[in-house]
């Protein structure tokens, strides 16, 4: 009896079991082989899943040779690419800001005060009034702003407003006294209140000194930081980006993440990396690794500071700034800290992810990495420099024999390129934004967009990377156009070279047999048009793992 009982088992199970899914009539572009140089690109009109992951990349008719009994989709001749992955940017950052005043586009001090005023108008219920976005290198006058045009705006609650890269706020008058700033306060290490020639304070805060009021502003709930991630996700789902690498998360997000993944709340897949200042650190990687067998959620990498931002003046260089000769920026981190915090991460098996933008701060990793691997070991976890903007001509090739991945985000380039001359001189700019002068070295270069700093739409950033131009197609022939990617390099960075430095190309980041398959139509043939219409590309449909999870129009 127990015999038929199995047998009935069995094919009641082979009847209801998920038959393949064959998409066809598509253009489909997807990296094979291993991450860098020596992957190639694949064309290929039909794709066939099964349970999650790809089954068949290829042609339709030996598809439907191999799977005649599949479930057929037509694609409709739209082209189909690997999910694309953004390997450096902020879940929680971008679902906050979704709410919060947006200063991004403002042409003055004036305008970016008046957009405060109508938000503040429409959102009379909020105790702080917060958001981010302004980038004084775009107003007429190229001045950081101060104090005095928020408290103009005679709004009596504490207003603080991030400059576009999250390395500098503007305070109002009361956010200042919450915070008990007065022309007495001294800057904290690795951070500057800027003070006029009065010596007050301007309302203009640098790095660290940014935290000595934000630290004031009121708590968010797990149901509102649940609430952000929710509006993260939606977002990024409807860009085609299929994973993220979160550049650094606190304890709340670490517990948070955690138990969506158990509740199958994850809609898409996170790389988190651990907060290296956080008080929980040791804790942490004593826990080891976190990851499912589903690949939604991995955590085995921490972020660190170097230094601060280029815009801001807070890069740290090695010679000062050609357009302010008094100071050679930040180190957000002390030196022999910063290297007693590599060495930590690298004794517990865990991948350090180090911003550096200046080439003092990048010298001050490799440094730090290279005598970590000798006293530590820890060489082939893929380390990586986050951003890796202004590097000192010599230290390129350090990447390469140190084994560092540089993680960049094209669309830095194109937002910097109307100040990072006037920053870094002539000479210096040679080693910025130099994507290849990597590649040709065999450096894998995982691409990002740092959202919220600049948009998180990858189609962006694949534009940037192939162009060097922003979207009035300008400069003509695209800034230091010698170290622009071509397509493929740029596709690559932003699915299997970010799946690589991430741990995860054996399973992600193109659609390859025995992979998830993780993929979006978009309607262009992004090889077919020309490139200056790559940022105008808009996603039809985004799959994770063989469901579709996003639809334009629904």
């Amino acid at each position: 009896m127990k015999y038929w009982l199995a047998f009935i088992t069995l094919i009641l199970t082979q009847l209801t079991a998920a038959q393949p899914t064959l998409i066809h009539n598509v253009q489909g572009y997807t990296m094979t082989g291993s991450a860098g140089s020596s992957a190639k690109l694949k064309r290929f009109d039909a794709l066939v899943f099964e349970n999650g992951k790809v089954l068949y990349i290829g042609e339709h008719k030996e598809a439907l040779k191999k799977y005649p009994k599949a479930e057929k989709l037509n694609g409709k001749g739209k082209t189909l690419l690997p999910g694309l992955i953004d390997a450096h940017g902020h879940i929680l950052g971008l679902g906050t800001s979704l709410q919060r005043v947006d200063l991004r586009g403002t042409k003055s001090e004036q305008e970016a005060a008046q957009r405060v005023a109508d938000y503040a108008q429409q959102n009379k219920h909020l105790r702080w009034i917060v958001g981010r976005g302004w980038n004084q290198v775009l107003w007429l006058n190229k001045r950081f702003p101060s104090r005095a045009s928020l408290d103009a705006l005679q709004i009596n609650k504490p207003i603080l407003l991030r400059r576009i890269d999250g390395h500098a706020s503007w305070a109002n008058s009361k956010a200042l006294e919450i915070a008990g700033i007065t022309a007495d306060t001294q800057d904290p290490d690795g951070g500057q209140i800027v003070k006029d020639a009065k010596g007050n304070p301007t309302g203009l805060l640098i790095d660290n000194a940014e935290y000595l009021v934000s630290q004031h502003i009121p708590k968010t709930s797990t149901l509102e930081l649940n609430y952000a991630l929710d509006k993260a996700f939606a977002h990024l789902l409807s860009l085609g980006i299929t994973s993220v690498h979160d550049a650094g998360i606190n304890q709340n997000l670490y517990e948070v993440y955690q138990s969506r993944l158990a509740r199958k709340q994850l809609p898409l897949r996170v790389y988190a990396m651990l907060s290296g200042s956080a008080p929980q650190l040791e804790n942490w990687l004593k826990k080891g690794h976190v990851k499912d067998d589903k690949d939604r959620l991995s955590i085995r990498s921490v972020k660190l500071y170097s230094d601060g931002a280029l815009g801001s003046r807070g890069a740290a260089l090695l010679a000062p700034y050609s357009d302010a000769g008094d100071t050679k920026g930040l180190l957000v981190t002390e030196p022999s800290a910063l290297y007693q915090t590599i060495a930590q991460v690298l004794k517990y098996g865990f991948q350090a992810n180090i911003h550096a933008i200046g080439d003092h701060g990048n010298r001050l990793v490799l440094d730090s990495l290279e005598k970590a691997y000798k006293n530590v070991g820890g060489e082939n976890l893929r380390h990586r420099i986050e951003h890796a903007q202004v590097v000192h001509l010599d230290d390129i090739p350090r990447f390469k024999s140190l084994n560092i991945i540089a993680s960049m985000q094209p669309t830095h380039a194109t937002s910097d390129m109307n100040m990072a001359e006037d920053r870094v001189g002539a000479h210096r700019i040679k080693g910025a934004y130099a994507w290849q002068r990597f590649l040709q070295q065999g450096t894998i270069i995982a691409s990002g967009s740092d959202f919220p700093v600049e948009l998180a739409n990858p189609f962006h950033g694949l534009h940037a990377a192939v162009t060097r131009q922003d979207h009035q197609q300008l400069p003509a022939g695209g800034w230091k156009p010698d170290q622009k990617m071509t397509l493929t390099q740029a596709l690559r960075s932003f699915t299997l070279d970010a799946a690589y430095a991430a741990h995860q190309e054996k399973t992600l980041g193109s659609l390859e047999s025995g992979k998830w398959a993780d993929f979006i139509l978009i309607e262009p043939d992004i090889f077919a048009i020309a490139p200056d219409k790559l940022w105008q590309i808009k996603v039809d449909e985004t799959w994770i793992a063989g469901k579709k999870v996003y639809q334009r129009g629904l």
